[in-house]
């Protein structure tokens, strides 16, 4: 099966630094790729995906409470590629992130069940 969104980036980070995940969709055509809203979701160990950025058509971007002013996220139609830039980050947190695209009810939400296609995961740890 072809796995259409992709994450890389992840890995393992100290406290206070920075990472940028990456979501290539070189699969998907043009058209669809600039018509789907798209968004970062993270999942902790025994937690719900949780919603992080999510970055919409027309360009509107929506943020966690706790992740505004630190992460931003970033869309490159030409190369079919979704960004998370991700500064500051703070320690004892590991979660796979993952990255969703769709055609949403709402603009730039952080709904997960919003989204009908999501990558595999990519996991990250920041350490203290």
């Amino acid at each position: 099966q072809v796995q259409l969104l992709v994450e890389s980036g992840g890995g393992s980070v100290q406290a206070g630094g920075s990472l940028r995940l990456s979501c290539a969709a070189s699969q998907y055509t043009y058209i669809t790729f600039t018509t789907y809203s798209m968004a970062w979701f993270r999942q902790a160990p025994g937690k719900g995906r949780e919603g992080v950025a999510a970055f919409d058509t027309d360009g509107t971007t929506n943020y966690a409470d706790s992740v505004k002013g630190r992460f931003t996220i970033s869309k490159d139609n030409a190369k079919r590629a979704l960004y998370l830039k991700m500064n500051s980050l703070k320690p004892g947190v590991t979660a796979i992130y993952y990255c969703a695209a769709g055609r949403t009810r709402d603009i730039a939400t952080l709904i997960p069940d919003e989204y009908a296609n999501w990558g595999q995961g990519n996991q990250l740890t920041v350490s203290s």
